[in-house]
Order: structure tokens, then C-alpha cells, then sequence
């Protein structure tokens, strides 16, 4: 968005947006995405319709551009509230308006604001305004053009994973001890994979000891890395880093050019990422405000 100058915001106008206007809300998700990094999937129509396209939307408008925009879920508890603004229009109180607005929608039920596309700015926003931040997670790009050389782990093998109660109970394993893990059942994990049309089970691994038993898997979706578990008496050997290395030639080989992931911030996984080459995109999370 060019020619935008020092206009004030009383040029602004202010009014709903709807499925017609997908085109003005995906450029702003890509001209925030490009200043702040995030997850690049926000740029598409899937995420920009469940973000912003809720029950309730407002957008500020200049020029017939969209220079920011709200959307927010009622009915629920916690409300849910999705906002952005453009790069070019920030300090100037947008993001406050923008955020007054999603909480009179929400009332007296809590309101769960998700930003996809994480800046500094918004997160004083949020704080001062006595927000909870509950979820923070990095957003990684690896650039196949170099791979990672990461040695086979001795007595582990790997290959192929089959959907089924052993994958299942692997990712259990792996991720039961995590503060806050609740676990899905099997049916509803396996479901939500085999029905993926972007999971590629040819891609995906599972890590196996001398006799045979599943010690670590990584899933692939598309050309994300979407899960890497290792349970814990297997931690520490290099099973992990070698996985998402064998998961990264794979892509590689298959023509992905890059590679994602999204890792907790206070994952310490995120530095082995970082050893693998995968370099930092930004970062997305979620804030809460308690009525209740």
C-alpha cells in the first residue's frame, strides 16, 4: 500500500466486511505476514475466513483500500477476536479502536484474541490492556537448497508410518508428559491425520529400537514438519534432529523448495530447529481476557 503519506484517520471509513471482500483481507494479511513474519498459511482463504469472517466484522478503509480490520466470534465462551493493521497505519491508535470494538462485541463473556501474525506493538497493546498471554509459538522456515547432514542414531532404524494404534500411542508417549498435554483419543488423532489430504504418510517416520519398538515419529503435512515426538527414555540421541533431517531430504527430493514448522516458544526444540537450519518467521499467539 503506497501514497499513504501521514493521512489522518478521520479520512477513514468505517464499515462490516464480508466474503466479497476476501481479496482486501488477504492483501492485509500478506502486507502484515511481510512486516512481522507469522504464519505464512494466514495469507490464505482457508485461515482468513475462520480469523476474520466471524460473526461480526469491521474494517477501516482509505482510498478503497483496507487499511485494518476485526472480526469477532460470538456465542461462545471465550468470544474469540482476530484484528489487523495494516503496517503503514500503525501509531495511530487503530489497534486500540479495533480491540475496544471486539470487546464490546464479546460483552461479558471472556475474549480470546488470536494474532497469527505477532508484532511487538500489539502485544503492549494486549498487556496494558491486562490481557493473559496463554500460547506463543515460533514460526520456522527451512530452506532446502541445504540440507542438514545428522548421523543415523545407533540401533535405531526408520520407515515408513502406517495410521494405526502404534503411531497413535508413539505420539501418546511422546507428548504425555508435557505440562498441559491432553490427549485426544486415538479415533479423533487418526481421524484428523487420514483425513488430511495434505498428510503425506510417505514422507512421515517412525523411529524404531534393536527390537523393534517405536521410540520417535515425525508427520508430515504438505510441506510442514506438523510433529516430532521421541519418547523419554530415547531422548538425548540425536532421534529427533535425525527424524526431521530425514524428513527434510525427503521433501527435498519429492521438489519442496522450503520447509515449515510452528514450535512452542519455551520448547527446546526450537534451538535444535535453529542447529538444523530452519531459521525464525516470525511468531503467532494467543492472548485472553477473564470477565468470569
Amino acid at each position: 500500500m503506497t501514497g499513504v503519506g501521514m493521512a489522518g484517520t478521520d479520512a477513514l471509513t468505517w464499515k462490516e466486511f464480508g466474503e466479497e471482500h476476501l481479496p482486501e483481507l488477504t492483501r492485509l494479511a500478506e502486507d502484515c505476514l511481510a512486516a512481522d513474519g507469522g504464519l505464512p498459511l494466514f495469507a490464505g482463504a482457508p485461515l482468513v475466513r475462520a480469523r476474520l469472517l466471524q460473526t461480526r466484522t469491521l474494517g477501516a478503509w482509505h482510498g478503497g483500500g483496507l487499511v485494518a480490520a476485526v472480526g469477532a466470534g460470538l456465542g461462545g465462551q471465550p468470544a474469540t477476536s482476530t484484528g489487523l493493521v495494516h503496517p503503514d497505519w500503525r501509531a495511530r491508535g487503530l489497534g486500540g479502536r479495533l480491540l475496544s470494538w471486539a470487546e464490546a462485541q464479546a460483552g461479558d463473556a471472556d475474549l480470546l484474541v488470536t494474532t497469527e501474525s505477532w508484532s511487538v506493538g500489539a502485544d503492549a497493546l494486549f498487556t496494558a490492556r491486562g490481557y493473559e498471554r496463554t500460547f506463543t509459538e515460533w514460526v520456522q522456515r527451512h530452506d532446502l537448497g541445504v540440507l542438514p547432514e545428522v548421523a543415523r542414531p545407533v540401533d535405531v532404524t526408520t520407515e515408513p508410518v502406517m495410521l494405526g494404534p502404534e503411531l497413535f500411542e508413539t505420539y501418546r508417549a511422546s507428548f504425555a508428559d508435557r505440562p498441559g498435554f491432553a490427549s485426544p483419543t486415538a479415533e479423533e488423532w487418526l481421524g484428523e491425520l487420514g483425513e488430511d489430504d495434505e498428510y503425506r504418510p510417505d514422507l512421515s517416520l517412525i523411529a524404531r529400537d534393536p527390537d523393534g519398538g517405536a521410540v520417535g515419529f515425525v508427520n508430515v503435512i504438505d510441506n510442514w514438519v506438523d510433529q516430532v515426538g521421541v519418547i523419554p527414555g530415547w531422548r538425548g540421541r540425536r532421534v529427533g534432529a535425525y527424524l526431521v533431517a530425514c524428513a527434510l531430504r525427503g521433501l527435498a527430493a519429492d521438489g519442496a523448495r522450503e520447509v515449515w514448522l510452528c514450535v512452542n516458544d519455551n520448547n527446546p526444540a526450537a534451538g535444535l530447529y535453529r542447529q538444523l537450519g530452519f531459521q525464525d518467521f516470525g511468531r503467532r499467539a494467543r492472548y485472553l481476557r477473564r470477565r468470569s
